[in-house]
């Protein structure tokens, strides 16, 4: 799969309208279309990061250049900002997975 559809591909699924991925990336709706429809596409870093980080990927999974799958490349994402985040929201958050965990397992 190509950069672009790969965009394409992960906004459809996650429900996201080329001007909700434009408002979250802080671009315009052209731009958006025309990374998922232009080959080759030549955003900036930048924009790369705001795209994976708004769709919840890494920016190696956009481009395919490793072998993640979609889910290992959310885990990855999601870990990158657990990471950033205060202390106090990553216990929180770790509490909340326990919580989860242990209905999941009833």
């Amino acid at each position: 799969m190509k950069f672009g559809e790969r965009i394409k591909d992960l906004r459809t699924k996650k429900g996201f309208t080329l001007d909700h991925l434009a408002q979250e990336t802080g671009s315009s709706k052209s731009y958006i279309w025309e990374l998922e429809n232009k080959n080759p596409p030549r955003p900036s870093a930048e924009k790369l990061s705001a795209i994976a980080s708004a769709l919840g990927v890494t920016v190696d999974y956009l481009f395919g250049a490793d072998a993640q799958t979609l889910g290992e490349a959310e885990d990855t994402a999601f870990f990158r900002q657990y990471s950033g985040l205060p202390e106090e929201t990553r216990r929180q958050i770790r509490e909340m997975a326990r919580i989860l965990d242990s209905k999941s397992r009833k």
